[in-house]
């Protein structure tokens, strides 16, 4: 009697100790793609985060690029480029100093938009020789990600999700022309939204509102200089006429680097999170030279009534 007890006995600890051992998730598979500058060190803690959750995550990023370098958290893919060292650097190094010029304001727009001309051309390149490169992308097929994490205002992540069929969670602070809005199907009303650079409040004049209105209109030669040839590129690889509110309507989930701290509160749909102040994480204590320096603001503001 006693040992017909001991065989199960034994077997449920064997059991026991199995389902103790046995994984109870799976860390998923996540393809990081072509973000670089600023957004880059924001993503850079959410893969650190992911790969301490157990996820396996591949960072796809031009070789020549401004901040992506290997680290042992996840795995770096870099795609060839036509472009030469110094031609980057030109380019996207001239940007960094367009920031602190004084001179005049028209000069500084079309400088901008021709810096902008550039780097859209470079990451074009780059998106159609990846998207035309039948072995890598067969690769990335059999690797099966379960979401690609990508800032939509480069727009070659977003087309490259939608192009594997693979889920997609985008990173932004704003995409120009406000197609975010567009692609979530998001009320975006002019009468009380301020845009951002209009320098107008959440109560505005009629005046103001009418210039809150047309401030858009400019910002569409900006869309059509940016992303005109990835359009394009994407009706080729689809073999049908598509938009680009088509590519960035493919986004599962939209996280926003921002709040309603800086920002003005505004409609939001069920799938756009708020995600600001993730990137000051590391916050450093304010030094008494700059309290110094910014507690005479502060107490002028306090006498306001």
């Amino acid at each position: 009697m006693m040992l017909q007890l001991q065989i199960p006995l034994v077997r449920l600890v064997g059991l026991l100790l199995w389902l103790h051992v046995l994984p109870w998730t799976e860390g998923g598979k996540v393809l990081v793609a072509f973000v670089d500058g600023s957004p880059w060190f924001t993503l850079l803690d959410v893969v650190r985060e992911l790969h301490t959750r157990g996820h396996q995550a591949v960072v796809l990023a031009p070789e020549l690029n401004l901040h992506i370098k290997g680290e042992d958290f996840f795995t770096l893919q870099t795609l060839p480029t036509s472009y030469s060292q110094e031609q980057f650097d030109q380019n996207f190094k001239r940007q960094q100093h367009m920031f602190f010029e004084t001179q005049n304001i028209l000069k500084i727009v079309l400088d901008n938009i021709e810096t902008m001309r550039n780097a859209s051309e470079f990451y074009y390149g780059v998106c159609s020789e990846l998207l035309h490169n039948k072995s890598l992308i067969r690769q990335l097929n059999e690797s099966s990600f379960d979401v690609v994490l990508t800032d939509p205002a480069l727009l070659c992540g977003a087309l490259l999700a939608k192009y594997l069929s693979v889920p997609a969670v985008f990173t932004l602070r704003l995409i120009p022309c406000d197609l975010d809005f567009e692609a979530m199907q998001c009320p975006n009303p002019s009468s009380y939204i301020p845009r951002l650079g209009t320098k107008n409040s959440d109560h505005m004049t009629f005046l103001q509102r009418v210039k809150n209105m047309l401030f858009p209109l400019p910002q569409s030669y900006i869309c059509h200089v940016l992303y005109d040839s990835f359009q394009t590129l994407a009706s080729e690889l689809f073999q049908r006429e598509v938009s680009l509110v088509d590519i960035f309507s493919h986004a599962s989930v939209w996280l926003f680097r921002g709040d309603f701290v800086l920002d003005y509160p505004r409609p939001i749909m069920p799938n756009m999170v708020f995600i600001g102040g993730i990137n000051c994480a590391k916050r450093k204590p304010l030094s008494q030279v700059c309290f110094g320096a910014f507690l005479p603001s502060v107490l002028q503001l306090e006498k306001i009534p």
